[in-house]
């Protein structure tokens, strides 16, 4: 027989979806945004001021002025400039704060989705309309839930595209490599160590509700102060003439070993073609960014060395950068010790100087902070970073609009203000032409046509 409690818990539950659900539905009457200022990101285009006609879940006119409709809700957003929503291409919704390897060891997968759902709900309030999952860290295809939760309305969040776990080698980066073995604690990714394996990983991820495939491809990282090649002798590294040159002093001060080849690399992208799905890859350097290169992944993620040769064949190709910054940062100035410290802002300065040569010789970007391990919400940091390191603050906007979007393959449905798309809207104080960081404190945001926050 229930208790009395119990009947109200089971109560709230069935009721408190429906609520949210219908908080969720786009308004049945049109919306007119006004502000100071509207960017139109593709061509740094400033409309003073600027409004935007939304009808239902899309964009019907965007200008100057706009028609009102007699029954319009008419929201004037001050100075403030109105920009399409925010776009984080490299998150994990399953990391919070605190000992990465640890929390995915002591924390059940349906206290990692409880707060997943939170930290999905903190990054829209920030402004981030859409994002990509890149790997749960053990908690499988719990993401596909959290995705599928946000589209019902069921709790807030962004327009999500999912990975499950990311693909690892026995003994790589994700592996639980430095716990007691007799305990045998789980990797926080997918097993996969030859070509046939990563294919029936995929399969079996697409099956559970996978939209793309995040795959590890280089190891542990570390600064070599007085250079060499990072795969002198490496047979798999001759075959594209990698290694054998006597090396740059600054190029080659930073050394990560490849976890997979290019052949396996080229499964994997023809596999996610076969899935409609496409292939990013945690690539900290050279070879494995070389590699990742020729096997036309859709981004590199992290991608703090790249050859020269490697930045020529991912312009080329449009094959994406994603640096996140503000992770490293975020490392570097929480480290445990001052020791630790001194090695991560090592590899923050050398990765700021890399990343110059990269701009300079047109690498496409996207923008992806690595959120979860530092809290959610706040990782509109990223694009701060990028312009006080070498891009101009229109270039980062695009690249993390316009190149977001076609990252997570909705180009032409989300990352500009134009008539016919998804009506994912920002508000930000100020120009941010001006001053990036306004991004930093997003003071609107809607999504599909809802208001999330005003």
């Amino acid at each position: 027989m229930l208790r009395r409690a119990n009947i109200f818990r089971l109560l709230v539950l069935c009721v408190l979806p429906l609520a949210v659900a219908n908080s969720q539905q786009p308004a049945s009457t049109p919306i007119v945004l006004h502000a100071a200022r509207l960017l139109q990101v593709d061509t740094g285009n400033l409309l003073q001021p600027g409004e935007i006609l939304v009808e239902g879940e899309r964009i019907k006119a965007v200008g100057t002025s706009v028609d009102r409709p007699p029954n319009a809700q008419i929201i004037d957003l001050g100075d403030t400039t109105l920009l399409p929503g925010l776009i984080d291409a490299h998150v994990h919704l399953f990391l919070h704060p605190g000992a990465e390897d640890l929390q995915t060891v002591i924390e059940s997968v349906p206290w990692r989705t409880v707060l997943a759902e939170q930290a999905a709900k903190a990054d829209l309030m920030a402004g981030f309309t859409a994002e990509r999952d890149m790997g749960t860290e053990g908690a499988g295809s719990a993401d596909t839930a959290i995705r599928n939760a946000i589209n019902q309305g069921l709790i807030p969040g962004p327009r999500l595209r999912v990975s499950g776990n990311a693909i690892d080698i026995l003994g790589g980066h994700e592996d639980a490599n430095h716990f007691n073995p007799a305990q045998h604690v789980l990797s926080n990714a997918d097993y996969a160590n030859t070509a046939d394996e990563i294919i029936a990983v995929m399969r079996e991820q697409h099956k559970e509700g996978s939209d793309f495939a995040k795959i590890y491809e280089t190891g542990p990282d570390r600064m070599v102060p007085s250079g060499s090649p990072p795969c002198l002798g490496d047979p798999v590294c001759a075959q594209i003439e990698m290694g054998e040159e006597p090396g740059d002093p600054e190029f080659w001060q930073f050394h990560t070993p490849y976890q997979y080849t290019e052949a396996q690399l080229e499964a994997a992208v023809a596999e996610g073609a076969r899935l409609d799905a496409n292939v990013g890859v945690h690539c900290q350097g050279e070879p494995a960014a070389r590699f990742a290169a020729i096997a036309d992944v859709a981004s590199i993620d992290h991608a703090t060395q790249l050859s020269d040769v490697t930045m020529r064949l991912m312009r080329a190709k449009g094959i994406f950068a994603v640096p996140t910054f503000a992770i490293f940062e975020y490392f570097a100035d929480h480290a445990p010790t001052p020791e630790a410290a001194a090695r991560e802002h090592a590899m923050l300065d050398y990765k700021f100087r890399e990343f110059r040569r990269q701009v300079a010789a047109g690498v496409p970007f996207a923008v992806g902070s690595d959120v979860g391990p530092f809290p959610h919400g706040t990782q509109a940091r990223e694009l701060t970073l990028m312009v006080r390191y070498g891009m101009k603050p229109l270039a980062v906007l695009q690249a993390d609009m316009i190149n977001g979007a076609k990252l997570l393959r909705w180009d032409g449905q989300i990352g500009e203000l134009k008539a016919g798309y998804y009506a994912d809207i920002i508000a930000v104080p100020g120009n941010p032409l001006d001053d990036i960081s306004a991004v930093e404190h997003v003071r609107f945001v809607m999504k599909n046509g809802v208001v999330v926050r005003q």
